[in-house]
């Protein structure tokens, strides 16, 4: 009975010392808000009309290749020319809202003026006409986009936030985007540059990093992995439209900043093997 006592003046100076130490750490730190809900579905349409130019829009698609042959295989462009859609542009810039459609049909692989735009090293012209239709007819097929029952890709906005400047004539802001491929709902987020003229035109570009699998795609990889191509593609557009006060259509070519497209292949030099951009 004794010794208990005796050990209890020992336990309480534990205690103390445990208490003591516990109040000197830190507070664990804060955890940042979440970040805003994106709406789930498209923005409504308000304000005025604007309808793309496709003469003078471009979507194009930069696809890296990888893995340890990757030296057998090309980097891609695949473009688009055919863009469609609408622009609706209200008096506050951040309700704005657009649907774009991509004809899958008519995408392009590599194209020599857009591969020439890019990095010699990593585009060199001497991709064979053989090697771009063996590229295009993967791209195209039931395992890549199935552009028989999948014939276009929709993009539509789900909510613009600002990003830099917004002002009603010309700023960039950051859209939320809605993308169908495949029949498959994704989104993703991008930067967008805009300039409305007083005749009724607007420029809208960027350039972002997309990955495949952000679109619900599965990059394309085979011999174990030594033959495949990267996630991540790069992705710009130059998008033209005109509201009912433009005269006519605007004609030309969207500069270097047109868009780099949404998929690309790996093609085998000569003598080897084709390859899906994605599987």
């Amino acid at each position: 009975m004794n010794r208990r006592w005796k050990l209890l003046p020992g336990l309480a100076l534990a205690l103390t010392l445990a208490l003591a130490m516990l109040s000197g750490c830190p507070a664990p730190p804060r955890l940042p808000p979440p970040a805003p809900a994106v709406p789930a579905a498209p923005a409504p349409h308000l304000g005025t009309p604007f309808e793309i130019q496709p003469q003078s829009s471009l979507l194009t698609i930069l696809v890296y290749r990888a893995g340890a042959l990757a030296s057998a295989g090309h980097n891609h462009v695949i473009a688009s020319h055919d863009l469609s859609g609408t622009f609706f542009i209200p008096a506050e810039i951040l309700q704005s809202s657009f649907e774009v459609h991509v004809p899958v049909a008519t995408l392009t692989v590599d194209e020599a003026a857009l591969r020439a735009q890019q990095s010699a090293p990593d585009f060199p012209p001497d991709v064979s006409e053989g090697a771009k239709e063996g590229t295009r007819r993967n791209m195209l097929g039931e395992a890549l986009l199935d552009a028989q029952h999948h014939p276009e890709i929709m993009l539509r906005s789900l909510q613009l936030e600002p990003a830099g400047s917004a002002a009603k004539d010309s700023g960039t802001v950051l859209a939320h985007v809605q993308s169908t491929v495949r029949g498959q709902l994704r989104t993703f987020t991008t930067p967008v540059r805009y300039r409305l003229t007083g005749d009724g035109t607007l420029e809208a570009s960027g350039e972002f990093p997309l990955r495949q699998s952000e679109l619900g795609l599965t990059p394309f990889s085979a011999m174990l992995g030594a033959l495949q191509v990267q996630d991540e593609m790069r992705v710009s557009f130059h998008i033209v439209a005109h509201s009912g006060r433009a005269a006519g259509s605007a004609g030309g070519n969207p500069g270097p900043g047109g868009v780099n497209a949404l998929s690309g292949g790996v093609n085998a030099g000569p003598g080897g093997v084709n390859t899906p951009f994605v599987p």
